[in-house]
């Protein structure tokens, strides 16, 4: 179970946080008889030998024993692992290395990218680094996605079905650290939004993302790798606390870090508390951050919603002439256009302010207050969906 304590009510507010129960819960320490196929347990966190895990896993039971361990340790353990050496020829990360470099280089001269949780410039990124690459070099990213580790471990988070994305962030020296955080989905939303999220659904939110990053530099200390919150995760309150100050001390205090080497692979839970490390050395540190979706975040049959909002809009006008933006009026919205704004496009619409670019929510509802016509509503809603594809 992801719940530690009862949780009430089931929609909940900042002001049911508590930073005691927090610190008490990330103090915990994991047990190596947890992870009998671990090779060791280092700051509190699981690391497990690349070849000696896929000599086991031939074995079907031996592979479902390994399946359950990675799961347990995401959801009720520390919530993160290493695999050393998933990548053993480490050719295969440079030539990635060399390709994502090249993009950097070209994508510099359309001007500066915005960056989640550090400042804008401090970092060199890559949105969308998974299509880019394989268009780039498909031979070389063929050899990258070829890893039989890392369908496992998706496969030991999400089940047979996913779908990868990966951004490429590269930290030079003397980049900033980030701000511990949660990552997608709930995670890149402002706290009046993630509260009018039941628990139910703040705690499903992380059983939908398996984060990770591949290291493409060796990561010593110095350089920066990420810290992480052992155990973070099972707060369940946690989409709603990560700004609080509380939190942050407590994470400060906390959290731990792990050198990587070239070819290694860390893998969290995105409820998991954690942040990029200051990059205190003269060498640039780099990593392939996945984010791997479940399958299951799919509707059952498929709308053609800019016809339909197209179509609605004169009646949507009315409407709004006779009530304004009432409740009845956002039920109907609610309905017929998009309320989230990923999967976007975040080279043409790079998180800057804010995490997320417009919703088609939104753009419906600025259409009405601002009295557009419906080629004007047309014309806005094509611009949106040019700049959401890839």
């Amino acid at each position: 179970m992801i719940m530690t304590q009862p949780v009430s009510p089931y929609f909940t507010k900042s002001e049911a946080l508590d930073v005691a129960a927090f610190e008490a819960l990330c103090d915990r320490q994991p047990s190596v008889t947890d992870y009998p196929m671990a090779a060791r347990i280092q700051s509190r966190v699981p690391l497990y030998v690349a070849r000696d895990i896929l000599a086991a896993s031939q074995d079907a039971s031996t592979r479902r024993d390994l399946l359950e361990e990675w799961h347990r340790c995401l959801l009720e353990g520390p919530g993160v692992l290493v695999i050393q050496g998933m990548y053993s020829d480490t050719r295969t990360v440079d030539d990635a290395s060399a390709c994502f470099l090249d993009i950097i280089e070209r994508e510099k001269v359309s001007g500066e990218r915005g960056d989640h949780f550090a400042p804008p410039g401090s970092n060199d990124r890559i949105w969308n680094a998974f299509q880019k690459h394989g268009l780039e070099d498909p031979s070389g990213f063929v050899d990258y996605y070829a890893n039989p580790l890392m369908a496992l471990v998706c496969e030991a988070w999400l089940g047979p079905f996913y779908r990868i994305t990966s951004q490429v962030n590269v930290v030079n020296p003397g980049g900033q650290a980030q701000s511990p955080h949660r990552d997608y989905h709930l995670g890149f939303q402002p706290d009046d939004i993630v509260s009018r999220f039941p628990m139910s659904m703040q705690m499903a939110s992380q059983l939908l993302t398996l984060q990770g990053a591949i290291a493409h530099t060796d990561m010593p200390l110095e350089t920066g790798p990420t810290q992480l919150l052992p155990y973070s995760q099972r707060y369940p309150q946690g989409y709603l606390a990560w700004r609080d100050p509380e939190f942050q001390a407590v994470f400060a205090q906390h959290h731990v870090q792990l050198p990587l080497t070239k070819g290694d692979g860390l893998f969290f839970n995105p409820a998991l508390f954690h942040a990029a490390g200051a990059n205190r050395s003269g060498d640039r540190r780099m990593a392939n951050l996945l984010q791997v979706s479940s399958a299951f975040g799919q509707c059952m049959e498929a709308v053609d919603l800019h016809v339909l909002v197209t179509h609605c809009y004169p009646a949507l006008q009315a409407r709004y002439t006779q009530e304004g933006l009432s409740p009845s009026l956002q039920a109907c919205i609610a309905a017929i256009a998009e309320g989230y704004a990923f999967p976007a496009n975040l080279d043409r619409t790079p998180p800057r302010d804010g995490m997320a670019p417009e919703t088609p929510q939104q753009l419906l509802e600025r259409a009405l207050a601002e009295g557009w016509s419906s080629s004007q509503l047309q014309e806005g809603m094509q611009q949106q969906h040019q700049s959401r594809q890839p």
